[in-house]
């Protein structure tokens, strides 16, 4: 579910459609302007807060859904 919903996160910052949980978000074009737009709405509509350097370091949809899950579980 988490994953679902950080992809639709990414599809619109990056106005794409139908990104892969694989696609690495800078390969798809995405720079720090786009990456703190999307680190504004995980935390508007996930109520999470991301570091920047973590969305730097999980720079797949699968691996920041992960990352957050496993914060979540802690």
């Amino acid at each position: 579910m988490i994953q679902q919903k950080i992809g639709k996160i990414w599809e619109d910052a990056l106005k794409l459609d139908g990104i892969s949980p694989d696609d690495d978000f800078f390969a798809l074009g995405g720079h720090s302007l786009v990456m703190a737009e999307i680190q504004a709405a995980i935390t508007r509509e996930l109520g999470i807060e991301v570091p920047m350097d973590e969305l730097f370091r999980h720079s797949t949809i699968k691996s920041i859904s992960a990352h957050l899950a496993s914060r979540a579980a802690a």
